[in-house]
C-alpha cells in the first residue's frame, strides 16, 4: 500500500461531499434554502461557500483568475449545477493529490486573497486547506440537517477507511 495521506484525504473529501450532497438532494422541495441559524443562512448557501472556496483555491494551483470578489456562488446557482461544480473540484483534487509529485506540491504558490492581501502557501497546503474547510463546513450542513430530524449521512473517516478508500499498492 502506497501511504500517501495527501491523495487519502482527497478520496475522502470526495466520498464525504457527495454523501452530504446526496442527503441535501433527498430534502423536501425547499429545505436546502430554507433560513436557518447558520453562518451561510442556509444548506445550499453553505454548500455554494464550499465550492466556491474549492474553486478559488483550484485556480491559484493553476496560476489562473477565479474571478470571485467574494467567498460564495453569487448570485447562488441552482442546487443540481452546484452538485456538479463540486464533483468536479473534487475530481480535480483527487487527480492532483493522485498525479503530483511530492516536491511539486511542497512549491510555494503566491496569490492574492480577495481582500487584495498578498498570500502564499504550498500547493500542499491549498490542496489541505480545501479538504479541511469542506470537512468543516459539512459540519455545518450536518447540524442543519439534525436541527430538522434527518438522519445524516456518516462521513467520519474510519467510515470511509472501512467502506470507500481506493488503497494504491
Amino acid at each position: 500500500m502506497n501511504p500517501d495521506p495527501i491523495a487519502m484525504f482527497a478520496q475522502y473529501n470526495q466520498w464525504a461531499n457527495r454523501l452530504i450532497y446526496d442527503a441535501v438532494a433527498a430534502l423536501p422541495e425547499g429545505a436546502a434554502t430554507e433560513r436557518r441559524a447558520t453562518t451561510f443562512g442556509s444548506i445550499e448557501r453553505t454548500l455554494g461557500h464550499c465550492c466556491a472556496v474549492g474553486l478559488i483555491f483550484q485556480a491559484h494551483l493553476e496560476g489562473r483568475p477565479h474571478g470571485f470578489t467574494a467567498r460564495n456562488m453569487a448570485p447562488q446557482i441552482a442546487f443540481e449545477e452546484l452538485s456538479r461544480s463540486q464533483q468536479e473540484v473534487d475530481a480535480w483534487c483527487v487527480a492532483l493529490a493522485d498525479a503530483t509529485p511530492a516536491d511539486v506540491l511542497g512549491e510555494v504558490v503566491e496569490f492574492s486573497f480577495l481582500d487584495g492581501g498578498a498570500g502564499a502557501m504550498t500547493r500542499m497546503e491549498m490542496l489541505l486547506h480545501v479538504i479541511n474547510h469542506n470537512s468543516y463546513h459539512r459540519g455545518f450542513v450536518v447540524d442543519s440537517l439534525k436541527q430538522m430530524s434527518v438522519s445524516p449521512p456518516v462521513t467520519d473517516l474510519p467510515v470511509f477507511l472501512r467502506d470507500a478508500y481506493r488503497r494504491r499498492d
